[in-house]
């Protein structure tokens, strides 16, 4: 199924440039995926403490330089000879403790159904789990769709832009919120069947 992690080559060429002068002034890729790690809980404390509103526009506009630098960190880290344990662990953690910090206080936010959104962050992160557990069964490290991070990012990103312009879109909200939860379980179904796919179809080359 399509899923905009597919547009992710294109977007990385665009970057390169920006990534390119980030190595030569010495800028590390683990740096990079903390100012990401940070920049995600800084704006979820303000939504919260904010209870939505206007600071809702701050979320598309997060989500869009975090996927940015989301893409520089892993371009430093292959381009520039950047690897390493730790990075690993920096990638796969941040992302999931950033969504966790920035979408979780929308359960505060007027229209958001708290336990719709507990629901929707507790399955995006065994949807990353799921796709982690790939490399430990000896399969590759799995995006499979229809909901990714950055297909949540974009859904998250579109609500809380509408939201902040003052579009009414409340009674919307909760269906998208459930919507998001029944896609991110065919994610995980998805990431375990390719992944065991991917193994089967390696044996079989043997």
């Amino acid at each position: 199924m399509p899923s905009v992690y597919q547009l992710k080559p294109a977007f990385q060429g665009l970057l390169r440039p920006i990534v390119n002068w980030l190595g030569r002034i010495g800028v590390t890729a683990n740096q990079v995926t903390i100012a990401a790690l940070l920049l995600s809980l800084s704006t979820g404390h303000v939504i919260a403490r904010a209870h939505g509103g206007p600071s809702l526009l701050l979320l598309p506009v997060v989500l869009f330089v975090r996927m940015a630098l989301n893409a520089m960190d892993g371009m430093l880290a292959r381009e520039h000879n950047q690897k390493s344990a730790l990075g690993a662990i920096l990638n796969e953690l941040g992302d999931v403790v950033a969504d966790v910090g920035l979408y979780l206080p929308l359960a505060v936010v007027p229209g958001f159904e708290p336990w719709l959104v507990v629901g929707a962050v507790i399955l995006s992160i065994l949807t990353e789990m799921t796709g982690v557990i790939g490399v430990q069964i000896g399969a590759s490290r799995r995006y499979d769709g229809p909901l990714g991070k950055s297909d949540r990012a974009f859904l998250f990103g579109s609500v809380g832009l509408l939201l902040g312009l003052r579009v009414p879109i409340d009674r919307a909200i909760p269906y998208l919120l459930f919507a998001m939860i029944l896609l991110s379980v065919l994610t995980i179904l998805n990431r375990a069947r390719h992944a065991l796919l991917e193994l089967k179809n390696t044996a079989a080359k043997k």
